[in-house]
């Protein structure tokens, strides 16, 4: 399969998703990251020194989590609100138009803190809109939380209430150290984005569903092909 991870930031894959990641590499999964900024430019004082840390902590984290492909692209930090939306689905179009149309789209949730994130968000879903005209369309769509974002967006009409998890008992290690790839974004227990508070979280979800470690989605759309009378 293909799968596509369409993140506001380097270091959200790792939060929201970094144990699925790594369990579709496992499948062998052709998967490719797609970053809208650069994580650091809204940033007093920081610079292309900042900018070259975190584009080398992402190489990291993704090869440790088996990503195969990655695209950043350049819209501005915490104001992707300040440019034309259009550019944002086209530049994902771009990329899909060489690199294939994915099977499953993983992305933000609409009740985040971070509005890269919920613009982000929605950019994936304009881009993947069900249109007769197009040529396939991804089957799962689904949105992630990510700590010290869909936690703090308060009360919304659409909160994060997961409905599809994803057993990351074998990958939970591969995701701790994704994350501690991201070591300069990371902050001391008790912050909500500590390495604690993810290992946390993934065994909360986990505990829900009576496993050791889980991610937690919302699904966005699913499309079901029986495909030799199997559900997918």
């Amino acid at each position: 399969m293909k799968v596509l991870i369409v993140a506001a930031h380097a270091d959200d894959e790792a939060l929201g998703c970094g144990g699925t990641i790594a369990l579709h590499a496992d499948a062998g999964d052709d998967i490719a990251a797609l970053f809208m900024t650069d994580g650091v430019g809204s940033r007093t004082g920081s610079g292309n020194i900042e900018a070259q840390a975190r584009t080398s902590a992402m190489e990291s984290a993704l090869f440790v989590l088996g990503v195969a492909h990655h695209k950043a692209f350049d819209f501005p930090d915490n104001a992707m609100d300040s440019v034309s939306f259009l550019q944002i689905p086209k530049a994902i179009e771009d990329f899909c138009s060489v690199w294939g149309v994915p099977d499953i789209v993983y992305t933000h949730h609409d009740s985040d803190l971070n509005i890269d994130h919920r613009i982000t968000r929605t950019a994936a879903l304009t881009c993947f809109r069900p249109q007769p005209s197009m040529n396939g369309l991804p089957s799962r769509i689904l949105s992630f939380e990510v700590l010290s974002s869909t936690g703090w967006g308060g009360h919304t009409p659409n909160p994060f209430q997961p409905n599809y998890f994803v057993d990351i008992s074998a990958t939970l290690r591969r995701k701790l150290t994704a994350i501690n790839a991201y070591a300069e974004e990371m902050r001391p227990w008790p912050h909500a984005r500590s390495v604690e508070s993810v290992d946390f979280l993934a065994r909360h979800r986990g505990a829900a569903i009576g496993i050791e470690a889980a991610e937690a989605f919302v699904v966005e759309r699913i499309i079901n092909r029986f495909e030799n009378h199997q559900v997918q």
